[in-house]
């Protein structure tokens, strides 16, 4: 039982068996969860929510490494939901920006540059988690930063 709920939780209720890119699947189920319930909410209770979901989400990825025997599992997209999520904090009005952040946030998730691949090394459920999460983080000042001093 315990596996069955961890399942629909880190795949975002399946959303993971998409075919092909099921980390793109999420960064966009991320998307359009934020942009229907989300967005309008108070940065910092966001910032909240996203930190919840965080620690849930290292949890449920620990339960089925653990089931799995897999480190990694392409099915496990509640770390993409998390970083995507991160990268739309503060951000500024317009569909450029979605846009952006969630080109961006893909780019960083798949490439992995330095320091997200030392950070995806980290023990099991932290590690899938952090590696997005610093993905969304890079993309999250990236976009500040274009924001401020290009447009």
């Amino acid at each position: 039982m315990r596996l069955k709920i961890s399942e629909w939780i880190a795949t975002c209720f399946k959303v993971g068996y998409l075919p092909l890119a099921p980390g793109t699947w999420g960064s966009a189920f991320a998307i359009l969860l934020w942009w229907v319930l989300l967005k309008d909410l108070n940065a910092y209770v966001f910032g909240v929510i996203i930190i919840i979901f965080l620690l849930i989400g290292i949890v449920v990825s620990n339960i089925i490494i653990d089931q799995s025997g897999n480190h990694d599992p392409s099915y496990i997209i509640i770390d993409e939901l998390v970083g995507q999520w991160l990268a739309l904090l503060f951000l500024p009005e317009g569909f450029f920006n979605i846009a952006i952040a969630f080109i961006l946030f893909r780019f960083f998730d798949i490439i992995k540059p330095w320091p997200i691949r030392l950070i995806e090394k980290l023990p099991k459920g932290l590690g899938v988690m952090s590696d997005d999460l610093t993905a969304g983080l890079i993309t999250l000042v990236l976009i500040q930063v274009i924001n401020i001093y290009i447009f």
